[in-house]
């Protein structure tokens, strides 16, 4: 299939579509901006796309997709000025005004979009999968040996007299089925809710919400992985955004590195919030070990790739200005009423 060809064909049906009704305007919405509209499938053929087209590519694709937003609202402006008319002079603009109390996006909701939003414009492709998962899938394809110290009960929820199934630990989990299944290139992101068995504070929690990346191809390099994460932080935290690499450990990665983003320590938010150094931390990352592609049947000696991973209620706490973790989950509305004004 020519994708270019078919976003052009998508592109002029788009903008040719008239609608009468009400119902044919409910088809438009869920033909080109449903949950399983006939868009969303070719944001997965960037992978099949040559690198050099890939950049035009995305940019083709979120332009049919706002024009498929744009011309949504332009048909629902026209159905409603053609059908309202009447009903407009038959107002009585003496009746007692009826409130609607509006919803808003919870904070960590609002962060997720944001990341996933700038990963897509680079080309990743988001998969989610379960959150019961086997111990294969969490620990063994990700290099986690059994006497590692993340298998101890203390650490992971295992299912009632189970030691294959358990609250998966990570996303990690999500890269290994990809990687199974799925053939390089591989160039994903897993968001999802994530469970460790650990003591509630005030700074953790016994869940919380990742962000991992995962890149695979032929002559993926240390340097590629940095780029795209400097590039995250521009695009997450502004555009003057310094960001440095610190030599960390991971089962799964090696090398491996943890990334600071700098805060500055102007403000006491700041200063707490990077406990005086001026640097935040933000996300572990580095080039996937062999033993992980090889335990999930790809080649070493032809792929490399790097892989990252992002906790989502430290970046959304930094945002917000959120001093304790728990709030994130106890849903007073009194709470989460403050984000109504934020997209």
């Amino acid at each position: 299939m020519d994708v270019f060809k078919k976003i052009q064909e998508l592109l002029e049906d788009i903008e040719q579509t008239m609608v009468e009704n009400a119902d044919e305007l409910e088809k438009f919405r869920i033909l080109y901006l449903g949950t399983k509209n006939c868009i969303k499938p070719l944001f997965a053929e960037m992978r099949n796309v040559a690198n050099e087209q890939k950049k035009d590519f995305g940019q083709k694709l979120n332009h049919l997709k706002t024009s498929a937003e744009a011309r949504y609202k332009l048909l629902k402006e026209g159905l409603t000025e053609s059908q309202g008319g009447e009903e407009k002079k038959q107002i009585d603009l003496t009746r007692p005004v009826k409130t609607q109390a509006l919803g808003s996006r919870h904070p960590v909701s609002i962060v997720m979009n944001q990341m996933i939003t700038i990963f897509e414009r680079i080309g990743f492709v988001v998969e989610e999968d379960r959150e019961i998962e086997e111990d294969w899938y969490n620990f063994t394809a990700m290099n986690t040996p059994e006497d590692h110290p993340a298998r101890d009960m203390q650490d992971t929820f295992y299912l009632k007299d189970s030691t294959k199934y358990l609250l998966r630990t990570h996303t990690s989990s999500v890269q290994a089925r990809v990687m199974m299944n799925q053939k390089p290139p591989i160039r994903i992101i897993a968001p999802g809710r994530v469970y460790r068995n650990e003591t509630i504070s005030a700074r953790s929690h016994c869940q919380f919400h990742q962000i991992e990346g995962l890149y695979i191809d032929k002559g993926v390099s240390f340097a590629d992985m940095k780029q795209t994460l400097h590039y995250f932080a521009k695009e997450m935290y502004g555009h003057e955004t310094k960001i440095r690499l610190r030599p960390s450990f991971f089962p799964f990665t090696e090398p491996s590195a943890e990334m600071d983003v700098w805060m500055g320590t102007d403000t006491d938010t700041t200063y707490r919030l990077t406990k005086g150094t001026g640097w935040l931390e933000v996300l572990g990352c580095g080039m996937v070990d062999p033993n992980v592609l090889e335990n999930c049947g790809i080649d070493s000696e032809v792929y490399t790739g790097f892989a990252f991973g992002i906790g989502i209620e430290r970046s959304a706490m930094q945002r917000f200005d959120i001093s304790d973790i728990r709030l994130l989950f106890e849903n007073d509305v009194r709470f989460l009423n403050q984000f109504r004004s934020v997209l």
